[in-house]
């Protein structure tokens, strides 16, 4: 099959790619900056362009990577958000359409699920969060946009038929936390690999995943994150009592914590429950808690990347996406 990625310098794009074309599929890259995926560089804003490119590359399926996010609120004005994520997203639906394809992966995003309170964690317990979370109140532009774009996702399915995955992928970015330094990075994502995050591996195989099982799913939107171990029961405590919850599901984490100078959350808010993405299209994480802490027992290198000078491709685009790079 001949594949459109969109997002294709991106971190997610440059895992992607390789794994797409291993199977045999042929990969068009579509991003703002080059990259060694990338044969297209333009803005998927141009509807003339994503057209040209569908039908000059004979492309048969979109997997639709390509985004601002979240950072770029600081390097680009909401028109921007609005011109990418929505206007961006209408294009290449339409032209999926206008060149009969039976599949579309949109990837979306957790952080559209956040309202200013859950990030306040104005609660006495966890939020647990699942596909059946409502009502959606997303906190900055970013995720209003990824909200708009989900909804032309679907919609285009019900007028069309076109079959549509949209997939709310959780963190799996290897740059630092923009808000976040304590505790330190590492120890930051190998904590998130309890509630809210992944690996990029694990994010590029589930759009493939999601690639193969969109004709006979027709539509759906899917919380896609690392198995959590924790229930729904236990989410009083998480907020009060992170660390004494862990350690009931995994004995020997403080110490292997300790031993590295790391901690444990003293408390979390929130939790994605993956499991439809996991039911649905049986598919299964290869990385995910557990993982970190055999590769801390055994001393091996930690199963996720890190990398605090990754370069986002938004800004080597910056002159596609925002010309006159001004702000509002």
């Amino acid at each position: 099959m001949h594949v459109l990625l969109t997002g294709s310098a991106g971190w997610l794009g440059r895992h992607l790619a390789p794994m797409l074309e291993s199977l045999g599929h042929e990969v068009t890259g579509v991003d703002v900056a080059p990259g060694p995926f990338t044969r297209e560089i333009g803005t998927i804003a141009d509807r003339a362009f994503v057209g040209r490119v569908v039908a000059h590359h004979g492309i048969e399926a979109i997997i639709h990577a390509g985004a601002l996010h979240k950072p770029d609120i600081a390097r680009f004005p909401r028109q921007a958000f609005i011109d990418v994520n929505v206007t961006g997203t209408l294009n290449l639906l339409e032209a999926a359409v206008a060149a009969g394809h039976n599949r579309f992966v949109f990837t979306s995003t957790t952080s559209l699920m956040i309202s200013k309170a859950i990030r306040a964690e104005d609660s006495d317990e966890a939020t647990w969060l699942d596909e059946e979370h409502a009502p959606l109140a997303p906190r900055n532009i970013y995720g209003v946009s990824k909200l708009a774009a989900e909804n032309l996702c679907r919609e285009v399915h019900q007028q069309t038929g076109l079959s549509c995955l949209v997939l709310r992928t959780s963190r799996f970015f290897p740059e630092d936390d923009d808000t976040l330094t304590d505790p330190p990075p590492e120890n930051l994502k190998a904590n998130e690999f309890l509630n809210r995050r992944m690996t990029v591996e694990d994010a590029a195989r589930a759009h493939i995943a999601a690639l193969d099982k969109a004709p006979a799913l027709g539509f759906g939107v899917y919380l896609v994150s690392a198995p959590t171990p924790f229930q729904q029961e236990d989410c009083a405590t998480l907020m009060t009592d992170a660390a004494s919850v862990i350690a009931r599901y995994f004995p020997d984490a403080p110490e292997l914590y300790a031993k590295r100078g790391w901690a444990l959350p003293a408390s979390i808010g929130r939790v994605y429950d993956a499991s439809a993405f996991q039911r649905d299209l049986g598919f299964s994480f290869q990385t995910d808690f557990s993982v970190i802490l055999d590769a801390l027992r055994s001393g091996g290198d930690l199963p996720f990347a890190h990398d605090a000078g990754y370069p986002s491709p938004s800004v080597a685009g910056a002159g596609l996406i925002w010309p006159d790079n001004r702000r509002d």
